[in-house]
C-alpha cells in the first residue's frame, strides 16, 4: 500500500492518474489481504501505489503487459534498461527522427518491450496509439537530447521501485479483455476500473462505446465485489450523461482535475472527475479551488433530486 510518496511508473499514458492517487486512496475499501483487480491497467500508477499483497492487473494492450511481465520475470532489469537507453539515446541525439523511425519499425516487427519503453519516452506527447493494423504510429517528439543522463536515471529509478515491489508481492499481469478479467473476480476482491472516458476522445488500444460501458456496469454488479470506477463528470462545455443512466444505481464523489493536452499552459483544461462506487463513501466536501464551489459525495438519485429542486426554486 502507498505510504506518502507517489511512485510514477516508467510507462507514460495520457490521462495518467498520478495526482488523483491520494484522493482514490482515501475512498477505497481494502486491506492487506484483499486482492486488487484492475481490468484497465493503463500505466499502472493507481494499482502500483495502492494494491496490497495480491493483485491481478490486466489490459487489452499487450505491450504494457509484456513490459511489466518481463520486469516481473527479470527478463528486463534496471541495469539492462539503463544500458539500452544510454546507447539508443546517443544514437537519437545524432540522428533524431531517422533513428526514432528505425526503432519504431523495429518495434512493429519484433514487439520488443524495451523498444516500446524507448518509443513511449521519445514519441510526441507520450502518446500510445496504434493504427488499424495494430502498428504503433505516434510521430517523433523532436527532442534529440531526450535521453540525457538525468532523464535515464529517473526512468531507471522508476524501474527499480517496480523490481522491489514485484519481489515483495504476488502480482499477476494478463493481456485480456475486461470481460475475461471481471469473470475472474470474486466477492472478496476489490475492483478498480479506469476505462477509456466514454464520450471523450481517447487514444486507447481498443475503442470504447456505450455497449462497453453498459457491459462494464453489469459485470461489475454481477461480480458481487466492491468496486470503484474513475470517470469524468463534467467540464465547461458538457456533462457525462451516462452517470444518470448507466451508473444511476451507484454512489459518486467529485473533484476538479486539470489535464495537459499539448505543451502550452493554455491547454490546461479543468474537468470535474468522478469516482463511482457500489458502496457508501463517508460524506466529504471536496473544494474546487478555481471556481470556489464545493462538491459533496451523494448517491446519484439524490444529486438529480437536488438539481431538480434548485431548478424549481425549492
Amino acid at each position: 500500500m502507498m505510504k506518502n510518496k507517489i511512485h510514477v511508473p516508467p510507462i507514460k499514458i495520457q490521462g495518467i492518474k498520478t495526482k488523483l492517487v491520494p484522493w482514490i486512496k482515501e475512498n477505497i475499501e481494502t486491506n492487506e489481504t484483499t486482492r486488487w483487480v484492475e481490468p484497465f491497467l493503463g500505466s499502472g500508477v493507481v494499482g502500483f501505489n495502492l494494491a496490497g499483497k495480491n493483485a491481478l492487473f490486466a489490459d487489452s494492450n499487450p505491450h504494457t503487459i509484456n513490459f511489466y511481465n518481463q520486469l516481473k520475470n527479470k527478463e528486463l532489469t534496471s541495469s539492462i534498461i539503463k544500458q539500452f537507453l544510454y546507447k539508443e539515446g546517443q544514437i537519437l541525439s545524432e540522428k533524431g527522427q531517422e533513428h526514432y523511425n528505425y526503432v519504431r519499425s523495429r518495434f512493429n516487427e519484433e514487439q520488443n518491450p524495451i523498444d516500446f519503453l524507448f518509443l513511449n519516452r521519445s514519441c510526441f506527447n507520450g502518446m500510445i496509439r496504434f493504427n488499424r493494423s495494430l502498428k504503433f504510429n505516434v510521430p517523433y517528439g523532436h527532442k534529440p537530447e531526450r535521453f540525457a543522463q538525468a532523464y535515464i536515471t529517473k526512468i531507471v529509478n522508476q524501474v527499480k521501485y517496480l523490481e522491489f515491489v514485484f519481489s515483495q508481492n504476488n502480482w499477476e499481469f494478463k493481456c485480456q479483455s475486461f470481460e475475461d478479467t471481471l469473470n475472474e473476480v470474486t466477492k472478496e476482491d476489490f475492483v478498480y476500473c479506469d476505462p477509456p472516458y466514454i464520450g471523450r476522445h481517447v487514444d486507447y488500444y481498443d475503442s470504447w462505446d456505450e455497449k462497453n460501458e453498459i457491459k462494464l456496469h453489469d459485470l461489475l454488479t454481477k461480480s458481487g465485489a466492491n468496486f470503484m470506477l474513475s470517470t469524468w463528470d463534467n467540464n465547461e462545455y458538457r456533462e457525462n450523461e451516462y452517470l444518470k443512466t448507466v451508473w444511476k444505481d451507484c454512489n459518486k464523489l467529485n473533484k476538479e482535475h486539470f489535464y495537459h493536452i499539448g505543451a502550452k499552459e493554455t491547454n490546461r483544461k479543468p474537468m470535474i472527475e468522478a469516482l463511482i462506487t457500489n458502496y457508501k463513501i463517508e460524506n466529504k466536501p471536496v473544494v474546487e479551488k478555481k471556481a470556489g464551489k464545493k462538491y459533496v459525495q451523494l448517491d446519484l438519485f439524490s444529486m438529480i433530486e437536488q438539481k431538480q429542486s434548485t431548478q424549481h426554486g425549492t
